[in-house]
């Protein structure tokens, strides 16, 4: 293709999707806009971002308490890598419920202020917001548009004629909002993004909200004849100063013909944009107030402005309220600022107005700010604060409090792109293990009742930390106990919310374990990413106690040991590592365990019930085999357990799954996870000689070596690195390292 050629071709294409996006409209365009879809075009900045949220749409996600709803705008998909939110669903259903309250109200009458501590995705949750906003601002039902005046050239005003359907029957023009650049000599766009119906006189613009929302069956605004309510900004805002100056001697130029100053106004349709602070920015710590004016006529000289406003004094307002408008504004940590610059907001919040020098501004944005715990502490001390408290909407954004969860944030950001080698499986989750147990709290057992006290007190870091993850009670605990902890899970997480110091206040942050972790990946002993680069950056963590401030807690009962917690985090990855290279070598099939599950199950199912079963054998009807049981139970029963109760536990909760997921199949190691783990360890136990010399079939392999080893076993490391690869993602450099330390650890 030529570069003619190509050059028209994207000339078509901008052209159309130009006027595809209905771009610029005259005023009698835009009415039959919104007489279409009112509910579109008459909505306010909470409505529109509530809107934004609904867009992306939500899905139901496991959590500690339950099931909790999750928005995918938090998701981000398409954006940068660390744009997406992991967690944090509680604050995002917070700050829906914040903005239903603003849309319930008709009108943003609070300030939304994130808090928590250092790193806990504060500013993330309202980039992600923004993303969603400008994505949304590009879609057909998330169109926005702002008034423009314009001024065309004397010599068409003059006598040119013959403009087609912009004409009336006289070849007078109707509207001057499609005239081509050489024939206008003056735009001006509003600098607030006026909303378009402000144009209307207020009488009959109420009259043509209220019988559009009818028409469209979403009653009359109020929220009780249907359900939309329209927002006081809508309905009772006017044109800004300088478009109410504009309009007002327009509308003395023509003496009163209205319908000729609404030829002069043009309808842009605008788009929310970060980069070019559209309808959402972001504000700084700073001394100023955010808004202020210019005076841009004075005389004729200064501007060539049309003839109706040679004596007309206009004010352009700018500044990051003006920039905002119509959209979300962020305060990044409001409260280091010093109190005298933001007072301004304690009015602005509540009546959406801020008094300059020549007017009042008239404002319809969201206002979301965050801050530290520290901060916020020292900002209660004072006495204005009691003038802010009912003007702000405070929502905690804590610390992760699940592994997983966590891990996803370092997932996403550390890469063999962007730390140029291999990362090993379990880098970034011993990482995301040792975070959140520096964050856990000891559970306090007077807040439970008598008869769990000493089963709550005795749950240890770790043991919270698989509980709040996998709901996986610890092994020592009997069926009963097992049960018991299960059902107190919700109540373990919400236990400290009402506190000051809550859980998730306190603890190493995300930014500290990137920042570990990119370290870990410079470490000259390992070729690849792995945990034991991540181990010993950790280790070095902990001995800088007057660089990081939650290393000075006081231990208490094995709870903010954090050198301890190394160690921990140490035996969880010798776990992973061991389970995995086991199951690599194949020596028994994931199917043999759930055979012998299934087949004890079912005896115990005949059992319970007093029936007597089909022997595979001899086709004979027999009792169940209690000898086959008792030497399942010895494997799998915990320590004390009595055998009947354990049985009738077992079915218990066969029910209890047939009844939450009635058309699943039985999934054995899904419901009795402990129960396959324990078949596992008892079968790698028994065989613990055959898996040491396997190990160092491996290690003799990846050395000099590698002669010394028959075809036959050569052929069997073979198969076991290539599994260890494919299902788990180990290349050679780091299964070496990783079996090297298991031996050293485990197996020597």
């Amino acid at each position: 293709m030529d570069a003619k050629g190509y050059l028209q071709e994207v000339g078509t294409q901008v052209n159309a999707d130009f006027v595809k996006n209905r771009s610029i409209l005259s005023f009698e365009e835009y009415l039959s806009l919104f007489l279409n879809d009112p509910r579109a075009q008459a909505r306010n900045a909470a409505q529109y971002l509530r809107d934004v949220m609904d867009y992306f749409g939500t899905q139901t996600v496991p959590h500690p308490t339950g099931t909790i709803r999750r928005f995918k705008v938090f998701d981000a998909e398409g954006s940068e890598r660390d744009g997406r939110v992991a967690g944090q669903e509680e604050v995002q259903n917070a700050i829906y419920r914040v903005l239903g309250n603003f849309v319930r109200a008709g009108r943003i009458n609070k300030l939304i202020l994130l808090h928590g501590p250092n790193g806990s995705a504060k500013s993330t949750l309202v980039n992600a917001l923004k993303a969603g906003m400008e994505t949304y601002s590009r879609q057909p039902q998330g169109a926005l548009y702002r008034i423009a005046w314009v001024f065309p050239s004397e010599k068409l005003i003059k006598g040119s004629i013959g403009f087609g359907e912009r004409t009336d029957g006289s070849g007078e023009l109707t509207t001057f909002a499609h005239l081509d650049a050489e024939s206008i000599d003056l735009r001006m766009p509003c600098e607030l993004r006026d909303h378009p119906l402000f144009a209307m006189p207020p009488g009959e613009r109420r009259k043509v909200l209220e019988a559009a929302l009818k028409k469209k069956g979403l009653g009359n605004g109020d929220g009780e004849s249907g359900d939309f309510i329209l927002s006081d900004y809508v309905r009772d805002g006017e044109l800004c100063s300088k478009c109410r100056r504009i309009y007002t001697a327009l509308l003395n130029s023509y003496n009163g013909d209205w319908l000729k100053v609404m030829r002069h106004v043009q309808v842009e349709r605008f788009y929310v944009s970060r980069r070019y602070q559209v309808a959402t920015v972001t504000v700084e710590p700073q001394m100023s107030v955010d808004a202020v004016v210019q005076q841009i006529t004075a005389d004729r000289t200064q501007l060539n402005v049309p003839a109706p406003l040679h004596s007309t004094v206009l004010f352009e307002p700018h500044g990051p309220l003006v920039h905002a408008n119509r959209g979300l504004i962020e305060y990044a940590d409001l409260l280091k600022r010093p109190l005298e610059a933001f007072k301004y907001l304690l009015g602005f919040s509540e009546t959406s107005e801020v008094p300059l020098e020549p007017f009042v501004l008239q404002l319809d944005e969201v206002l979301i700010a965050s801050s530290n715990e520290k901060h916020l502490g020292a900002f209660k001390e004072l006495p204005d604060f009691a003038s802010f408290k009912g003007r702000i909407e405070l929502v905690r954004v804590p610390y992760l409090r699940r592994y997983r969860t966590e891990q996803q944030i370092y997932d996403a950001q550390v890469s063999p792109t962007t730390v140029g080698k291999h990362v090993a499986p379990h880098a970034t989750e011993v990482a995301s293990m040792w975070a959140v147990l520096t964050r856990l709290k000891k559970p306090i057992p007077d807040r439970y009742p008598g008869d769990v006290k000493e089963l709550i007190d005795h749950v240890t870091p770790v043991e919270k930390l698989h509980l709040y993850e996998e709901g996986a009670p610890p092994d020592r605990l009997s069926l009963a106990n097992t049960k018991e902890l299960r059902k107190l899970r919700e109540e373990l997480f919400t236990e400290s919310e009402a506190y000051p110091n809550y859980e998730g206040r306190v603890g190493a942050s995300a930014r500290e374990i990137k920042t570990a972790l990119f370290n870990a990946a410079q470490n000259p002993d390992y070729k690849c990413l792995n945990g034991l680069a991540v181990l010993e950056e950790l280790e070095a963590i902990c001995k800088d106690k007057s660089v990081y401030e939650y290393l000075l807690q006081e231990v208490m009962d094995g709870y903010h040991d954090h050198e301890a917690f190394v160690r921990v985090a140490e035996a969880e990855y010798l776990d992973r590592v061991d389970t995995e290279v086991r199951e690599s070598m194949g020596l028994v099939s994931e199917g043999q365990y759930r055979e012998l599950v299934e087949r004890y199950i079912q005896g115990v199912s005949h059992w319970v019930r007093g029936e007597k079963m089909r022997n595979r054998v001899t086709g004979e009807m027999e009792k169940p085999d209690e000898q086959r049981m008792q030497e399942v139970e010895a494997i799998v029963m915990p320590k004390g357990e009595d055998a009947a109760e354990f049985r009738r536990g077992l079915i218990a909760s066969i029910g209890a799954h047939r009844l939450d997921n009635p058309e699943a199949t039985m999934d054995y190691p899904r419901i009795f996870p402990d129960m396959f783990k324990r078949l596992r360890d008892h079968y790698f136990e028994e065989r613990k000689r055959v898996l040491r010399k396997n190990k160092e079939n491996v290690l003799k392999y990846l050395s000099e070596d590698r002669g010394m080893l028959t075809p036959r076993e050569q052929a069997q490391v073979q198969s076991t690195l290539k599994t260890m690869a494919e299902r788990y993602g180990y290349c050679e450099h780091c299964a070496k390292d990783a079996i090297l330390f298991l031996m050293k650890k485990r197996y020597a």
